[in-house]
């Protein structure tokens, strides 16, 4: 019930008045985005040493690695300037593997052309999420990009074509080529490109450094720098870049850290989360 609580409680916790502690979901799990508000007064807050933003009415937000564990610190610096740290246990969580075959090789072991070109897409990504701006748009709740089939889960170890890769950081929902897709929430494009793994590809960035990824689109509709709101159309689906068949790959970041959306989208409790 880990998921449908933090997803449910997410609108009535940022709802409420400043908090005289520090309110954080009641479990804590690998991957997951982490929404709680400061004590009141609070100036300053980092989560594992890294400085998050404290919104005026005190909405703070981070996120755990799909490794992180099995503790983890955050420390608040309160009006008088004094900082408080306080540790909170990241439970761990059991991952699938995943085996895809008939994937062309060279998406499995591109050639050094192919690494130059992923290599200067990867500096791109990693500066488009680290945008970090002031509202958070995020607090307002994620809305599903598409429905459909769940064909790939967060977290799962993959290997293409009988070879051992990188874990699937995002989840997968079917749908055939041409399906409307929209903003998970209300945000600003940071980034709108075709790459080479993840083809026609979007990035929104929806507050203190939290951003979603829509990836393998046929058509995107929506440029950097523009502000989207939430349930607005961004582009078509498709089966761009690295695919056995169309369909829309969605990953949720803080910053460079790659967390499950599953658990934040209404009903995100379907099979295959855990």
């Amino acid at each position: 019930m880990i998921g449908r609580r933090a997803a449910l409680a997410l609108p009535a916790l940022l709802a409420a008045r400043p908090a005289a502690a520090l309110v954080l979901p009641e479990r804590i799990t690998q991957g997951m985005l982490v929404v709680g508000r400061a004590p009141r007064g609070t100036r300053a807050a980092a989560f594992e040493g890294r400085a998050i933003r404290v919104a005026p009415e005190g909405t703070l937000a981070f996120g755990t690695a799909r490794d992180a564990g099995p503790e983890a610190t955050i420390t608040l610096t309160n009006a008088e300037g004094r900082p408080e740290t306080r540790r909170i246990t990241v439970m761990p969580r059991q991952w699938d593997i995943q085996r895809l075959n008939g994937i062309p090789d060279r998406f499995v072991s591109p050639n050094a052309e192919a690494m130059n070109r992923i290599r200067a897409e990867q500096e791109r990504l990693n500066a488009a999420r680290r945008t970090d701006t002031p509202v958070p748009h995020f607090a307002e709740g994620f809305a599903w990009p598409a429905t459909g089939r769940i064909s790939g889960i967060y977290g799962s170890q993959r290997v293409l074509n009988g070879q051992a890769r990188a874990p699937h950081l995002g989840l997968d929902v079917a749908v055939p080529t041409g399906t409307p897709l929209v903003a998970a929430a209300a945000g600003r494009v940071t980034l709108a490109e075709d790459l080479y793994f993840t083809g026609n590809t979007i990035l929104i960035e929806h507050g203190h450094g939290i951003t979603t990824f829509y990836a393998h689109m046929s058509r995107m509709d929506v440029r950097v720098g523009q502000e989207v709101s939430r349930a607005q159309p961004i582009g078509l689906s498709g089966a761009t870049g690295r695919v056995t068949g169309p369909h829309l790959h969605l990953a949720l970041f803080w910053f460079n850290v790659a967390l499950d959306p599953h658990p934040v989208l209404p009903g995100g409790l379907t099979e295959g989360w855990r």
